[in-house]
């Protein structure tokens, strides 16, 4: 049975230091490396962070949650709708040199959570429409899902 999977997007100022750091923190290889994004997945705790150039270096890009296939993400956008989180729907949508099923919610502070399915690996960072902006307090969030 495939299982969901935590999901932390972090900025950061330089994807070399952050890879050479995390490499030493996770005791892990990245799994996919570019010269501005990179990705660790960890089974135990499953766990997917993505390294992303820019932002506010040293802070939480957004939060999510990894769903087995595209039918989980479905099932969650409709009862995100009719909890009436207000999501925000993305299907077969490019980022982070990944395309995925998606939608973003926010909490109650604004921070944006991603709700999404991998289909595959993509060569382009992004080809997405921009995620709804946050609310005025809230950071600002950033794309990837792979």
């Amino acid at each position: 049975m495939a299982h969901n999977t935590f999901h932390v997007s972090l900025n950061v100022r330089s994807i070399p230091e952050a890879v050479a750091r995390y490499r030493k923190i996770l005791g892990a290889e990245p799994v996919k490396l570019r010269d501005d994004y990179a990705k660790f997945e960890l089974a135990d705790p499953p766990v997917v962070l993505s390294l992303n150039l820019g932002g506010s270096p040293g802070t939480v890009g957004h939060l999510g949650i990894r769903r087995p296939d595209s039918g989980a993400v479905a099932a969650e956008l409709k009862r995100a709708s009719s909890d009436a989180l207000e999501p925000f729907a993305q299907e077969g949508v490019t980022c982070c040199y990944a395309k995925a099923d998606k939608f973003w919610v926010r909490d109650a502070d604004g921070m944006a959570w991603e709700m999404y399915a991998f289909l595959a690996d993509a060569d382009t960072h992004s080809e997405q429409a921009p995620v709804p902006a946050p609310a005025p307090a809230a950071a600002k969030s950033g794309c990837c899902a792979a």
